[in-house]
This record gives C-alpha cells, structure tokens and sequence, in this order.
C-alpha cells in the first residue's frame, strides 16, 4: 500500500534534545505492537544496536502526545501506517544499564496495540532495518532477550 500523505510529512527525528523524562529520571518511549487486522500476527522490525528483533518504539517527545510518537515510530523504523486500538499501559525496562554505554537511564515504555493499515515500500529506516510478521509464539521466542517487550506483546489481544 502506498504511504498516506500525512506520513509522507511526518519528519524523521534523531537526537535527544526534546526528549521526555519524567521525575525519576527515566526516558519517556513509546511504542507499538502492531498487529494483522485478524490478530494473527505481530510485526517486528530488526534492532539496529543489537542483533535480533524488537518492537517499533522510540523516545516520546516534548512537542507531540504520546499516541503520537507512537505513530511515529511505527512509521520511522517499520514504515508502516497504524490505527490505534488499545493503550497497553507502562511497563519499566528492568534491565541493567549498559556498561560502555553513555545512555545509562532507565526507560519507561508505553506501549499501543495498533492494527496495520499500511506497508510502505520505503520509510526513513528502510536501510537500517528488516521488518517481518511472526506469530505470537515465533515473537515471543524472538523476544525473550527483552522481557519489557514479551510483556507488551503478551498483553495484546493477539491470536496465542
């Protein structure tokens, strides 16, 4: 499916400098798991910093609403269009912090089980990332490196 126009002007964002924290300290992200219109499958897209796969999701910024961001992301790194059905609720990324990494805070993710309305056959990370829908036990096994992930795909309505 061809991309809607409001996704075509929907500006790729990079670096931090409007991104949301909250009174602890941890990074606001948001994030989708979006789902095949019969809840059948899940799409997951390629992690770029760790081999693997994950769920669309990125920092949530000061100057959108959280569903927003939510659209956003799907669109930067799946390239995918979205209709959102549920506000899975937060869940804490318990891991702990990389070492050799400067990104030392904590996120708190709020994730969104979304239907996929479209494909697009390009979108702003197309050469960074693979995306492929799995089943929820292929998505569940892929995921089970990232528990903060297993819980927002296993709190979706997906066919088990």
């Amino acid at each position: 499916m061809a991309a809607s126009s409001s996704n075509r002007s929907m500006e790729s964002r990079t670096g931090r400098t409007k991104q949301r924290y909250n009174t602890k300290g941890e990074r606001l992200v948001a994030g989708v798991v979006p789902l095949t219109a019969d809840k059948t499958f899940v799409m997951l897209i390629q992690s770029t910093r760790r081999k693997g796969w994950v769920l669309p999701k990125g920092g949530w910024e000061i100057d959108e609403e959280c569903t927003e961001a939510a659209e956003r992301e799907a669109w930067e790194e799946a390239g995918i269009m979205v209709q959102i059905d549920f506000d899975l609720g937060e869940i804490k990324d318990n891991r702990p912090p990389k070492k050799h990494s400067k990104d030392k805070e904590r996120s708190l993710y709020r994730f969104y089980e979304v239907t996929v309305t479209g494909e697009a056959d390009d979108w702003p990370e197309k050469e960074k990332r693979e995306r492929k829908w799995f089943t929820f036990v292929e998505a569940n096994e892929l995921l089970k490196d990232r528990p903060e992930l297993q819980l927002a795909l296993e709190r979706s309505t997906i066919k088990r």
